[in-house]
């Protein structure tokens, strides 16, 4: 991977969240008008925004047509729909997660433990977990290790460190972010304002660092209920009702508007969302949070008639300061009813969390209490055998994860629902080592969309 030095400034913000365009920084390694230091409490908000954009743009859109929550309808959006996708396809992605993420995160992690801003060590390293588990879910074997070090004399060329052994690094990244979190001594700075995702929260900082953990346990908890009593361990201590959901929430104007946003202002009709898989499975159980995920009237079209949207996707996700979210109560609650089933194979109490993840979702979308009974009526109960009983599960989490990158990652884990190729062979099950990638690192592996499999794909 390049290495890149980077404009710490609050402006960087502004870049981080303008659509379409490769981030400048990956044409050069050295910045002659870089400042040396910039407090936390201006880099921290840059890292956050730029997570946000990363993860509700490239990360969501690409994940969202392979999983079939959308509808690849023309143009580069149609091409990658039917699996025609070759490494470029990956370029701006890579280079946003590692340059406008992650290097700038590790400098942030790096100054905050040099000054002793112990909550600023903490929360980078909750950043730093959450982002590289996104790298490896998608492309299994990443840099890690020897990355970020260009500017002080490491390589150019990092190694691709083992997928399976980056998970014990996100691990370990977690439980130092804990203990930093934990630590009475701030240093003299705390977050506060600058914190765009929790205000300056500590303990929900905490919580969604066991949030990261249980994705970490589930995702191996297949034939393995040690792994699945794990996840349920970790829930225990995260999330307790949507208050503390991990999200990121954009600005109300054109330059930091929600990704998803600025795609329909500026892609229009690329990807419809009424014609897709999940529209289908909505409408076939009759799920009242078809509207809140679909405008089928305004699809394909463009602003819509209350000026907060653009084409098929309301207010919820695709307005203009709509929220990109990162992990969720309700998710953690069909974790919970997953992993119950895979360490004990209890359904009634598995049933019981799977009931309360579809209400906490449902709850957070706004849906009428009187339309969630009648759906958690219909299709609250869970099959007597366990197989099935994870595959009824893992349905409703595929829908609560409507736009969330993990949607892709739980059908590759578990096979539903039962999704059919729209494209020439088989869906992929990862992404391609980005091409830039490939031209200036060695030791970048050999990879297609099936090969070699993220290590929990079995």
């Amino acid at each position: 991977m390049k290495q890149f030095k980077i404009i710490l400034a609050v402006g960087v913000l502004s870049a981080a969240l303008t659509s379409c365009k490769k981030d400048f920084f990956t044409n050069v390694n050295t910045n002659p008008n870089v400042v040396n230091y910039v407090t936390p409490n201006l880099l921290l908000p840059t890292v956050e925004a730029a997570l946000g954009y990363t993860q509700g743009g490239d990360f969501s859109r690409f994940a969202s047509l392979l999983d079939q929550q959308t509808f690849g309808l023309q143009n580069q959006t149609n091409t990658f729909y039917n699996y025609q996708i070759n490494g470029g396809v990956f370029d701006n992605q890579w280079g946003d997660l590692y340059t406008s993420v992650m290097e700038n995160n590790y400098t942030l992690m790096k100054d905050a433990d040099a000054k002793g801003y112990n909550a600023y060590s903490g929360i980078s390293r909750i950043i730093m977990a959450y982002s590289l588990q996104l790298a490896v879910d998608n492309w299994g074997d990443v840099p890690y290790s020897e990355s970020f070090q260009a500017n002080t004399g490491g390589t150019l060329t990092p190694a691709f460190d083992k997928d399976q052994a980056l998970y014990d690094t996100i691990a370990k990244l977690v439980d130092d972010a804990i203990s930093f979190l934990g630590n009475a001594d701030d240093g003299g700075l705390t977050p506060g304002t600058d914190d765009r995702i929790y205000g300056g929260d500590e303990n929900k900082w905490i919580k969604f660092g066991y949030a990261i953990k249980a994705r970490l346990y589930i995702h191996q908890s297949k034939g393995d209920a040690g792994m699945a009593d794990k996840a349920i361990a970790e829930i225990n201590a995260a999330f307790t009702s949507n208050n503390d959901n991990a999200e990121f929430v954009f600005g109300g104007d054109q330059t930091s508007a929600n990704p998803w946003y600025q795609f329909g202002r500026d892609r229009q009709a690329y990807i419809t969302f009424s014609n897709s898989t999940l529209a289908g499975i909505l409408t076939d159980l009759n799920d009242p949070r078809y509207d809140v995920f679909i405008d089928a009237d305004n699809d394909g079209g463009g602003l819509s008639a209350s000026g907060n949207y653009f084409g098929g996707l309301p207010d919820y996700y695709g307005a203009v300061d709509a929220p990109v979210e990162f992990i969720t109560y309700d998710e953690l609650l069909f974790v919970k009813a997953e992993a119950t089933l895979r360490s004990s194979g209890d359904i009634a109490t598995a049933q019981a969390f799977y009931q309360q993840a579809i209400k906490a979702n449902m709850q957070k979308l706004g849906i009428a209490d009187a339309d969630i009974t009648t759906y958690i009526n219909a299709n609250g109960t869970l099959p007597a055998n366990v197989n099935d009983a994870i595959n009824k599960v893992a349905l409703q989490e595929y829908i609560a994860l409507y736009l969330n990158p993990e949607a892709f990652t739980l059908w590759r884990r578990t096979g539903s629902p039962n999704l059919s190729p729209v494209g020439t062979g088989d869906i992929p099950r990862r992404y391609i080592y980005p091409q830039t990638e490939s031209s200036y690192n060695p030791n970048t592996p050999q990879s297609t969309v099936y090969t070699p499999k993220i290590f929990w794909d079995k």
